[in-house]
This record gives structure tokens, C-alpha cells and sequence, in this order.
């Protein structure tokens, strides 16, 4: 009984407000969700050496600062197996979906969310690659 319980509230998961939810998958390991996000913080750390954007990275939090003040802030969700985002433009979950890191709400992924909200913020057009 609980599994269909289970599967009843993935599908409300899944169609919530209209929005297409990523539903939840088999756990990553930790150390592996650890080695995937510490890669992630190091290209971000690395992407912006130069320009007007600044990044800081303190604690595994990444705090990026354009040059007009305005930060994103990328942090690690050990628990949840997420990559959470906090820009102007709102807060976003990241999880890894094969070897791509999506929105739990959009699909969007973590790089293309990162372009956009860094240009929104006035960081200008930044393509970002992450491994």
C-alpha cells in the first residue's frame, strides 16, 4: 500500500502547478555527489579569474559578484543531492539528471541558468561549461 501511496504523490510531484517536476531518482552516493559539485565549484572558481565578476569560493558556497554588486550564490545540498542557486531572480534546485545537472522544476540546466541569471544581473553574456 505505501508504494502506491508513493507513486500517487510522485505523479502530483511530477505535474505540480502546471509545472513539469524532475521526479526523485535513486540516490548518489556522497562521495560521489561530493567529487561531482567540488568540480563544478572549481570550474565556476576558475571561469571568472578574470573580467567583472568575481567569485569567492569559502566553504564549498560559491558567491559570485558582478561588478555592479549584485550576487548568485551557488551552494551544495549534501542531504537532497542538490545543487541549490539564489540569484535576483529567485532560488533554484539542481539535480543530477545522467551526467546533467537540471532544475527540479524546469529542467533548465545549471550552466544555462547560470548564463542567464549572470547576464540578467549585469554580469554580461558569460557562456559557462561545467564538467
Amino acid at each position: 500500500m505505501n508504494d502506491v501511496r508513493r507513486m500517487a504523490n510522485d505523479k502530483k510531484r511530477s505535474e505540480k502547478d502546471g509545472i513539469t517536476v524532475m521526479s526523485d531518482s535513486l540516490p548518489l552516493p556522497e562521495s560521489e555527489f561530493h567529487r561531482r559539485v567540488d568540480a563544478i565549484v572549481a570550474a565556476l572558481e576558475g571561469a571568472f579569474d578574470e573580467g567583472d565578476i568575481d567569485a569567492e569560493v569559502s566553504g564549498g558556497i560559491v558567491t559570485l559578484t558582478m561588478g555592479n554588486g549584485s550576487r548568485i550564490i551557488v551552494n551544495r545540498q549534501t542531504p537532497n543531492r542538490e545543487i541549490w542557486v539564489a540569484a535576483k531572480s529567485g532560488g533554484y534546485h539542481f539535480r543530477l539528471d545522467g551526467e546533467v545537472w537540471r532544475d527540479t522544476r524546469s529542467a533548465e540546466t545549471l550552466d544555462a541558468l547560470l548564463a542567464r541569471v549572470i547576464a540578467e544581473q549585469g554580469g554580461g553574456v558569460t557562456p559557462i561549461t561545467l564538467p
